[in-house]
């Protein structure tokens, strides 16, 4: 009998159905399980293995290795889209929210980011890189990142490698294929390199991975597009996913999501905002105003710090910004929170850093720096308490007062090579790539098994195109890695373990590989 033909035991589909969702957030209700039975057996060719049953059987009775997750995830994940897909939300995107965010930012800090969460073969983030080419008459006077990520390696190899078929450019205007792309054969076109250098393509497990988070970039994020994502994951997978896309925004940032995905729900925590038939999700404004409350002060005046009260409404009661999106005719629509309320208990002396951190990466910042503001209104040299201030602010993207807090740090305790690392993650995102070299070396310097320092070092080279160097970089991590268990945390990584930072350095090299 041909195995690879038979049907797979509903036990067995059950447990690759938990196995997908835990490890990946796809999820396959039972009515979808054909598609389970006829994925796995596609992966179990490539495998090479000749029975299904058996294949399913090895996934769930030991971890998979990096290559045999691949395969598996190529099979289960949706790569069909196209150049400026749903036309009518890049149209608001152009023609309101762009404009908006660039308006505010040309007088002061021109930066934007950008996050494509499920990017898929490319063809999303592209588009958003060709309409901020197109908006901006002065790129290289601004720092823009557009960050792109996938769990799919195979897509992520695709997107970099920047070449698509006429099938990607269904609906698209004939003009932008002209501009913007190249042909390099019969019905193949490639984006321009300048385009394509706009666009940072990385992996990344939206159920795995920690986000916001300085070592992967998510973080202080303008605008987030999450389209056709969500709506393959189960609820409680997709709610987690919602609140840490919302912790990687800014006050008054958008996130995008697919029309079938909108949610009065799911999306309580943001305020919707209509656009004649688009809705948009934005974050409210409450942080920022809670934590100017703390900023840093003279260290002479630290220990006389008085804590004020704090008067932050929940998320759904406060109006969206910026105006001018109600001004051009969108709608707001406040809706109730869901996220918990922060423990109201002080925490314990032994537990208070970790606490803290918690509450801040599940959202509650304005808790969070009150109890980080109190510790330094009774020791002005509590170092933990000016990284968590020097965090948060940049997970807001208030990227000025997080170096200062760095500075104040790293004044501190000079031989600290955490410090300076923390100095170098923030100059980074300031597009300051110079002085982050410059402290990420004095890291190594203090410590050469600094295993995310050789990490940066090696995306920072990549991103200037030193491909040799990068790749020297890489592999002195790697080195490292090897050394240490798949599960053991890694200092100064915000929960990232050894086994996943060796994942993403071996799935980022695909860049090379691919160019």
């Amino acid at each position: 009998m041909n195995t690879m033909s038979a049907a797979i035991p509903e036990p067995l589909l059950s447990g690759l159905s938990d196995f997908l969702a835990r490890r990946t957030g796809i999820h396959f209700p039972r009515e979808r399980w054909s598609d389970l039975d006829r994925g796995i057996k596609a992966a179990t060719r490539e495998l090479g293995l000749g029975d299904a049953q058996a294949c399913v059987q090895r996934f769930l009775s030991a971890p998979p290795t990096k290559a045999e997750l691949e395969i598996l995830v190529s099979h289960f994940t949706v790569g069909e889209t196209y150049f400026f897909r749903e036309p009518r939300t890049f149209e608001i995107i152009e023609t309101r929210v762009l404009p908006d965010l660039i308006r505010s930012r040309r007088g002061g800090n021109r930066s934007l980011r950008i996050w494509s969460a499920g990017c898929a073969t490319g063809e999303e983030p592209y588009s958003i890189a060709i309409l901020l080419h197109k908006l901006i008459p002065d790129p290289d006077d601004w720092n823009i990142t557009i960050l792109a990520t996938d769990i799919n390696p195979r897509f992520l190899r695709k997107a970099a490698n920047g070449v698509y078929n006429e099938w990607s450019f269904r609906n698209v205007p004939s003009w932008i294929r002209e501009k913007y792309f190249e042909a390099v054969g019969q019905d193949r076109r490639r984006i321009l390199p300048e385009i394509r250098r706009m666009v940072n393509f990385s992996y990344l497990n939206l159920v795995e991975d920690v986000y916001p988070a300085l070592l992967n970039g998510t973080n202080a994020m303008d605008l987030i597009f999450c389209r056709n994502v969500l709506m393959y994951f189960r609820p409680q997978s997709a709610q987690r996913v919602i609140e840490g896309l919302h912790h990687s925004l800014v006050e008054g940032g958008w996130l995008v999501v697919s029309p079938v995905e909108t949610s009065h729900v799911l999306f309580s925590a943001y305020t919707s905002v209509g656009f004649g038939g688009v809705t948009l999700y934005a974050k409210p404004r409450m942080f920022a105003r809670s934590m100017a409350d703390f900023e840093p002060a003279p260290e002479s005046l630290l220990p006389k710090l008085e804590l004020p009260k704090l008067e932050v409404g929940p998320p759904g009661a406060v109006a969206p910004e910026p105006e001018t999106a109600i001004a051009h005719g969108a709608t707001a629509v406040p809706q109730p929170p869901t996220m918990a309320q922060p423990p109201a208990a002080p925490p314990s002396e032994a537990g208070w850093y970790d606490e803290t951190l918690m509450l801040h990466r599940n959202g509650h910042d304005a808790e969070a720096a009150r109890r980080a503001a109190e510790r330094l209104a009774g020791n002005a040299d509590d170092v933990r308490a000016m990284e968590l201030m020097a965090r948060m602010l940049a997970d807001q993207g208030r990227l000025a007062e997080a170096a200062e807090w760095c500075e104040r740090i790293v004044a501190h305790d000079r031989l600290d090579a955490g410090h300076h690392y923390l100095r170098a993650m923030i100059d980074q995102e300031r597009g300051r790539f110079t002085e982050a070299v410059a402290s990420l070396k004095r890291v190594l310097y203090l410590d050469p098994d600094f295993v995310l320092a050789h990490f940066a070092l090696g995306n920072l080279a990549r991103a200037q195109g030193g491909r040799r160097e990068s790749g020297r970089h890489f592999g002195n991590a790697l080195a490292l890695l090897g050394a240490l268990g798949p599960e053991e945390i890694l200092p100064h990584s915000e929960g990232l373990t050894a086994g996943r930072l060796k994942e993403i350095i071996q799935s980022t090299t695909f860049r090379e590989t691919a160019a």
